[in-house]
């Protein structure tokens, strides 16, 4: 055995962290931009009502199901190269989407572009989890990576339309073009290739298991958020676990799994994991309700809706930022659970928000919440992955990011499901006489629905109308709100209890390291395009893994509307 202090990143890793962060921005960016080319679209192409839920869906469905499988890829052929071909491949679906000619072709090139996105996502961050060896380093990286994905959030929308202002619905699409180009021009000479060095092959049997678990349990998820319980999601979702119980009876009997069951055991994995799950959980079903808030209460277009959560964005990057810092003086248990609490303020805020007053409570409870979650998803993201072998943190990724697209449909279905029973209970007794049956029974459905009908109907008969409906909102989102305060208090707790026992994040410069662990294959010095494209790895070196314990680290409905 050898010893050494894990080596430091320098100049050219952390540009290659910039370069890195910008696709994870854009898949982001590509959940949101869709939602406002939709009348666009459907005014050009006529899709029927079905090939539009599959045009707006199809993405995200594809990039849930595919994450696990394309991040265990790139622990196998390599997480650069990888990277490369899902950048290609989501640059031409781009640019196919643009010009697509027909509903069928935008859905196909939909359908393409979730594969090629669930290549970059886990492929960046196993990326990151070999470039930054340092934890403390490796921190700061992962905040920024995170950071990316709350930015792309958030300037999705006001890109978006600008660009639909002066362009035809398919330039939302080519935004992943130049990045995609940029990505592939300098990636090269930035970015490392890393892979297992004795890494088995994929187990296609696991990857089809983790397919029909995957996509069934999220479509089931979405159309309980949609459209209320049913038998078909919740025959769809029982059947998806049940085959989910199969795929993980099979890793545990595989020398070679897509995922290791075992890394459950490592609490500084599952308890981050559980503890990020639930923040996303409480975000995505809590901003649903304050998008809807911000217009059809308050009055904004979305537009300006979207320049008012421009607050949140930043507290988020502020707490983002100040995680890592924070974290060489502070346990990351009690780091992580301070930052939850104080977002349980922030949702506890809600409760002041009215339909008829200030929305400066709404403005400051989001800001509150987006700040206090960050450090759990910044702190959270690198305790999952620092607690994960160097070989499988393609595959530990992607099983953090899968976990974060299960949390927010979670939200959307159960926060929003909340919302919808207590409005329509507040509103079926509250419906002003005289209100025509039409219009009463649009009302009861979505506030959305109430929004619209009263549009047509006189003034004596819309303002009250219009004005209950906007109080039973309200109501359900002040429910909502007790629920998800009460949900943080009690994960924040649980994450400071179970994780106390890792120490704050200090630099290692006197740490043992085994160089006889964790082998991976590197390839050190990428230099350029014709290298990292082709097969092969050259004169591969060992790189010592720390052994030290190291802290390890948005929607368009609400009550009833269509999440997508």
């Amino acid at each position: 055995m050898t010893t050494t202090a894990p080596p430091r990143a320098g100049v050219r890793e952390w540009i290659g962290l910039a370069v890195l962060a910008l696709p994870a921005m854009l898949v982001i960016m590509d959940l949101t931009v869709l939602h406002l080319a939709v009348p666009h679209l459907s005014a050009d192409l006529q899709p029927s009502s079905t090939q539009l839920l599959w045009i707006t869906d199809i993405y995200g469905f594809l990039i849930a199901g595919f994450l696990i499988t394309m991040g265990s890829l790139g622990d196998r052929i390599g997480r650069r190269r990888l990277l490369f071909i899902g950048s290609a491949a989501f640059g031409i679906a781009s640019v196919l989407a643009a010009y697509s000619t027909s509903p069928e072709m935008l859905i196909a090139t939909r359908a393409l572009l979730g594969v090629a996105g669930a290549t970059l996502m886990p492929s960046t961050l196993s990326l990151i989890r070999n470039m930054f060896l340092d934890p403390q380093q490796r921190t700061t990286a992962i905040s920024v990576w995170a950071m990316s994905f709350m930015v792309g959030g958030s300037i999705g929308p006001l890109v978006g339309g600008a660009l639909l202002d002066n362009f035809w619905w398919g330039s939302v699409f080519l935004l992943g073009v130049p990045v995609m180009v940029l990505l592939l021009v300098v990636g090269p000479f930035l970015l490392p290739e890393y892979r297992s060095a004795d890494a088995g092959r994929l187990d296609l049997v696991s990857a089809l298991l983790l397919l029909a678990t995957t996509l069934p349990v999220i479509y089931g998820i979405k159309e309980l958020a949609k459209d209320g319980w049913a038998v078909v999601p919740v025959v769809t979702i029982a059947a998806g676990i049940v085959v989910g119980v199969g795929f993980l009876r099979r890793q545990r009997r595989l020398d070679d799994p897509l995922i290791d069951v075992e890394l459950f055991r490592n609490p500084s994995f599952s308890v981050s994991l559980g503890a990020m799950t639930a923040a996303v959980f409480v975000m995505m079903g809590l901003n649903l309700f304050v998008m809807q808030y911000l217009q059809l209460v308050y009055g904004l277009s979305p537009w300006r809706a979207g320049l008012w959560v421009l607050p949140s964005t930043v507290a988020g990057m502020i707490g983002m930022m100040l995680a890592p810092v924070l974290v060489r003086h502070i346990r990351p248990a009690f780091l992580i659970a301070t930052g939850l609490a104080l977002g349980a303020v922030g949702v506890a805020s809600f409760l002041l928000v009215d339909a008829e007053g200030s929305i400066a409570p709404l403005i400051t409870g989001a800001s509150l919440m987006a700040g206090g979650f960050a450090p759990a998803a910044a702190l959270g993201t690198d305790l999952i992955i620092g607690a994960t072998p160097p070989e499988r943190a393609g595959a530990a990724s992607a099983v953090s990011e899968t976990s974060q697209e299960f949390g927010g449909a979670l939200g959307l279905a159960i926060l929003g499901s909340i919302g919808v029973a207590v409005y329509r209970n507040q509103l079926s007794g509250t419906v002003p006489p005289g209100t025509p049956d039409a219009a009463a029974d649009a009302s009861r459905d979505t506030l959305a629905g109430a929004v619209s009908a009263t549009g047509e109907l006189p003034t004596g008969v819309a303002e009250p109308l219009l004005d209950a409906a906007q109080a039973a909102f309200t109501a359900g989102f002040h429910t909502v709100a007790v629920v998800s305060a009460a949900l943080m208090v009690v994960v924040s707790g649980l994450m400071a209890v179970l994780l106390r026992h890792l120490p704050p994040h200090q630099r290692p410069t006197d740490a043992e390291v085994d160089t006889s662990a964790d082998e991976q294959v590197r390839d050190p010095q990428p230099t350029s395009a014709s290298s990292s494209a082709s097969d092969s790895v050259s004169a591969s070196e060992i790189v010592p893994t720390e052994v030290i314990p190291a802290p390890n680290p948005v929607p368009d409905t609400v009550a009833g509307t269509r999440p997508n």
